[in-house]
């Protein structure tokens, strides 16, 4: 049954802009049987070589963690990483698979010195990285330890925004309960994803710019007539949106957004 399935959605076409066409390689970009076949693929390319192969021939430790088709491995020895990276293009290769140019690269990952009492907390400095859609970076921790922190990305945080700005402009006509409801609802699913700790700030700014962008279009339902802070204000307390919540907390059990 499931590789029937399979056939079928490779076998579909893909409509893009009204045109309709039918790839002869690969599955559409952002098909849900995309991370299905990456896993069942992958599993054998990847993560079993890895485990047979590789790591057996390592002078360090090492690590891999792949989610669907993005991955990221660790090494404690950087001739091994080199070693690994030169060979991956062949490995995938071998089996009709290549590796993103621009999204592979080799970096040094690894706490400053003890010496060095900055903050590296913006995560734009060198060494730092995007998995996932967090930025991971170094960071001290509550008690000045340097500890691996996480944030969420600044492409995927346009991005979430842009989304919500272009939802409020195009619903701003409908009812202010079903406008809350559905912006209630996005929110939860972001907080549900990237609260986590160390990422407050960046659950704040999203929460922040939405209730922007809601104001700015609620605006322009009444003509030369706008929407003011205090108005909004008191819209906000019959219609409140949940707060920036940490959910994954490694302080305390997870909370319900």
């Amino acid at each position: 049954m499931l590789l029937r399935l399979i056939g079928k959605w490779l076998k579909a076409g893909v409509l893009d802009a009204g045109n309709l066409t039918f790839p002869d390689k690969g599955s559409p970009q952002g098909g849900v049987i995309s991370p299905l076949l990456a896993n069942v693929y992958l599993h054998y390319v990847l993560d079993v070589w890895f485990e047979r192969e590789v790591q057996p021939r390592l002078k360090g430790r090492a690590f891999l963690i792949r989610y669907a088709d993005d991955f990221v491995i660790g090494f404690t020895c950087e001739e091994d990483a080199r070693r690994v990276l030169d060979v991956l293009p062949k490995r995938f290769g071998k089996y009709g698979l290549t590796i993103h140019p621009d999204k592979t690269r080799l970096l040094a990952f690894q706490p400053p010195d003890r010496s060095d009492r900055s903050d590296s907390s913006k995560g734009s400095e060198p060494g730092t990285f995007d998995f996932l859609g967090f930025t991971h970076f170094w960071g001290r921790s509550r008690k000045g330890v340097w500890v691996v922190k996480r944030r969420t990305a600044p492409s995927r945080l346009q991005r979430a925004l842009t989304t919500i700005a272009q939802w409020c402009r195009f619903n701003r006509h409908r009812p202010i309960p079903e406008q809350h409801q559905t912006l209630s609802q996005k929110l939860r699913g972001h907080f549900a994803y990237y609260g986590i700790t160390g990422n407050s700030e960046g659950l704040r700014r999203f929460r922040d710019a939405v209730l922007g962008f809601w104001r700015k279009w609620l605006s322009r339902r009444t003509r030369g007539i706008p929407l003011t802070w205090e108005h909004f204000t008191r819209l906000l307390e019959r219609y409140a949106l949940p707060p920036a919540l940490v959910v994954h907390s490694v302080y305390r059990p997870a909370a319900n957004p």
